[in-house]
């Protein structure tokens, strides 16, 4: 698919002009709730579908389909981002009022990310044919992982690249507002907030990986794979506040998401066969009723969870005391005020 230079312009002024709205309204860095979340879940998801129907007038169906399977995988695959990311936000103990702002310069290294994948793993299934079993191979294994490795995950404060932002650039372990960087006794120093976003940013090169992959099994239309990229992650930072304390409901679904990478793997393998391409509304099909599924699941077995453990806690003997407010993690803080370093496990 051959897409002018004006459309690649047209897009990428789009993602800038709804990057900045979405910076403007969020300035104040106030607590993002449930409600405000699932509005704006709501206009991404409104926005991804908006360009997938003028992709569809402009391209024809076949190019729309294509668009909307990477779309529902991207944003399948970012459930699990929202995983990695409540882990990093709890062994920091990023104040509820900070964490937005991570999310949003976040989503923005992430398209970086994922544009320079798209070049290059077009580049390399185009002009080697025998890349496609690799990265075919690659997806197949990651799918064996997060469906029986899934638990296995580093300390956030363990990663390599976070540690070597700590020993490269003077940091201070504690919040300062809003601010990655401050000015103390020793001058210029990254905040702990900083950390927050470096621990991100390594986070999603790796998902970035796993999920340009997965595209590229369906398409290698640069163009659609960015697209449906950048519309997928986009709503990233609202889904994350809308789901994350619907995490623990979402049990088994890391196995759907192993289904769909090696699926993917599959059709990127099969893709250099005699069989060829399998068509677009197979692998739409495949991806609804995967995701469908596991989600069900989850939620059946989290309620039949529940019952039971509130039956058992039913009784006064049983009834645990509420746990004492944290007000250090209320996220009021003012961008001048210190907060004193979280013990990060």
């Amino acid at each position: 698919m051959s897409v002018a230079w004006w459309a690649w312009a047209a897009v990428m002024l789009g993602v800038a002009a709804m990057l900045a709205i979405d910076l403007f309204l969020h300035r104040d860095n106030h607590v993002i709730g449930f409600r405000e979340a699932a509005v704006w879940s709501g206009v991404w998801i409104a926005a991804g579908l908006l360009f997938g129907a003028i992709l569809w007038w402009w391209q024809g169906g076949e190019a729309a389909g294509t668009y909307f399977a990477g779309y529902l995988i991207e944003k399948a695959l970012s459930i699990d981002n929202v995983f990695v990311f409540a882990l990093i936000f709890t062994a920091f103990a990023v104040p509820p009022a900070l964490q937005h702002k991570v999310l949003f310069w976040g989503v923005i290294g992430a398209l970086v990310f994922r544009l320079a994948f798209i070049f290059v793993g077009v580049e390399l299934l185009e002009t080697f044919f025998w890349t496609a079993y690799l990265f075919g191979a690659f997806l197949v294994y990651t799918g064996y992982k997060m469906a029986f490795r899934h638990g296995e995950q580093t300390p956030p404060d363990r990663n390599p690249v976070v540690r070597l932002v700590r020993r490269v650039i003077p940091t201070d372990p504690r919040y300062h507002g809003a601010r990655f960087f401050t000015r103390t006794g020793r001058g210029r120093v990254a905040t702990l907030l900083f950390v927050v976003l470096i621990a991100v940013e390594a986070t999603d090169l790796i998902f970035a990986i796993d999920s340009v992959a997965a595209i590229l099994a369906i398409t290698t239309s640069t163009f659609i794979v960015w697209t449906a990229n950048a519309f997928a992650i986009l709503g990233l930072r609202s889904l994350y506040f809308c789901l994350a304390g619907l995490l623990r409901r979402f049990v088994h679904l890391h196995y759907g998401l192993a289904v769909l990478l090696a699926f993917a793997g599959v059709k990127l393998i099969l893709s250099e066969t005699p069989v060829g391409k399998l068509p677009i509304p197979l692998t739409l099909g495949v991806i609804v009723v995967t995701i469908g599924v596991s989600i069900a699941w989850s939620l059946v077995a989290t309620r039949a969870a529940g019952t039971a453990e509130a039956a058992a806690g039913s009784g006064d003997g049983d009834r645990v005391p509420p746990a004492p407010v944290d007000h250090a993690a209320t996220g009021h803080d003012t961008p001048d005020h210190d907060t004193a370093a979280p013990r990060v496990p």
